[in-house]
């Protein structure tokens, strides 16, 4: 399965595109779509419909992940926000692909395991799951990355969360349709597995190079043994 994740901004619109193969998560694509404040607004938002075509053509996603709007303290910003989306979910349904809404929250949750997870948390583990060489950047990629790990992994094959007929819109609240399988998920194992990795590679940076551990602590206890 293949998800391309959107952070939406019309000054800076962030995607990420990844692939979910069983419990494995790759990155595929990831960038950053920027506009100039000195071309018009109708332009801006035609250049982002442009460059979301060309990524949904060319990576064919099964699905769109998008953050969804929430009440800001700027209202410049989210109307900017809200002029994005409504540009990804016309190209999203102009291909006829389904789109999953989350909240930030619901994404740092997905991705860290805590809704408090500041960017440079997110950005770590995003490199972590996808085991990239370093934290993407800027943030508005790292943040379209994490919501497309967020969503990869809370589709399951079948499921049909939210994409009811009935249903205005699609919106990541696994909760509120149907309770999570009890168990290891695949995703919860390869968050595991790349925490683990984290630890064994700090473990191994911090080791001091030279001697084996026990004959650096012998050396250590040499000079009190020389004492006596």
């Amino acid at each position: 399965m293949i998800v391309l994740g959107i952070d939406p901004g019309t000054a800076a619109l962030g995607y990420g595109v990844v692939e979910r193969t069983g419990g494995g998560l790759r990155a595929v694509d990831y960038g950053l779509v920027s506009t100039s404040p000195e071309v018009s607004l109708p332009e801006r938002l035609l250049r982002i419909h442009e460059a979301l075509t060309e990524l949904i053509e060319t990576h064919r996603p099964d699905l769109v992940g998008v953050e969804r709007l929430f009440f800001s303290r700027n209202a410049q910003t989210a109307f900017g926000v809200g002029q994005a989306r409504g540009v990804v979910l016309l190209a999203a349904a102009q291909h006829g692909i389904p789109v999953r809404e989350a909240t930030p929250n619901e994404i740092k949750v997905g991705v860290t395991g805590f809704g408090g997870a500041d960017k440079e948390q997110v950005g770590r583990m995003v490199a972590v799951i996808l085991r990239l060489d370093q934290v993407p950047t800027p943030d508005d990629t790292a943040d379209a990355l994490a919501c497309a790990i967020s969503i990869a992994n809370a589709e399951r094959p079948g499921d049909r969360i939210n994409a009811g007929a009935t249903a205005p819109s699609a919106v990541l609240d696994r909760a509120a349709v149907a309770p999570m399988a009890q168990g290891e998920t695949p995703y919860e194992r390869a968050v595991r597995e790349a925490l683990t990795r984290e630890a064994k590679a700090r473990a191994t940076s911090s080791r001091a190079p030279g001697a084996p551990a026990g004959k650096a602590a012998a050396a250590r206890r040499a000079p009190a043994a020389r004492k006596r």
